[in-house]
C-alpha cells in the first residue's frame, strides 16, 4: 500500500480550505487528471455525500466512488467505495493558526488491486500526490486570493 502524508501552512483560514476540499463537485475544474466530478447523494444534513470521480489521462479512465465525512470545519475523510482500487483512504485536517491561516494534515494511502498498476504507480506516487495538493492551494489562490 503506498502512503503520503503532508502538513501545510497556508494563509487561509480552516473553514475556507475545509469549504475548498468539500466541494467535490468542482474538483473537475481544477484538479489534474479529473475530469468530471459530481455529488450524488447528500445525508445527514449534507455531512455525508457519496461523489464519483472520473479520471484520466492519455486512454486511461476510470470511475471512482467514494463516501466523504465530514466534520466542519475540522475535518474531511473520504473512504473509497468502488472502482479500479483495492484500498484508498484519504484525510483533511484543518486547524486556524492565532494570527491567521491555517495548517492543513493531509493524508493518503492507496492500493490498486492489479499488480502491475500498482507498480507503476509507485514510480509516480510522489509525483501526482505533489500535483495534486499544489492544485488544491493554487485553486485557494485563485478564490481567496
Amino acid at each position: 500500500m503506498l502512503t503520503h502524508v503532508e502538513q501545510k501552512e497556508l494563509p487561509y483560514s480552516a473553514e475556507q480550505m475545509f469549504e475548498l476540499v468539500a466541494s467535490v463537485d468542482k474538483y473537475e475544474e481544477f484538479l489534474p487528471w479529473c475530469i468530471k466530478s459530481r455529488i450524488n447523494e447528500r445525508e445527514n444534513d449534507g455531512a455525508v455525500f457519496y461523489a464519483d470521480l472520473i479520471v484520466g489521462y492519455k486512454m486511461f479512465r476510470e470511475k471512482f466512488s467514494s463516501c466523504v465525512l465530514l466534520d466542519e470545519p475540522n475535518e474531511i475523510y473520504i473512504e473509497y467505495l468502488k472502482g479500479p482500487l483495492k484500498n484508498l483512504k484519504n484525510k483533511w485536517v484543518f486547524t486556524d493558526r492565532i494570527g491567521g491561516g491555517c495548517i492543513i494534515d493531509f493524508s493518503v494511502e492507496f492500493e490498486f488491486r492489479n499488480k502491475a498498476l500498482q507498480s507503476l504507480a509507485t514510480m509516480f506516487f510522489n509525483e501526482v500526490v505533489k500535483r495534486m495538493t499544489d492544485s488544491f492551494e493554487a485553486r485557494a489562490k485563485d478564490i481567496y486570493g
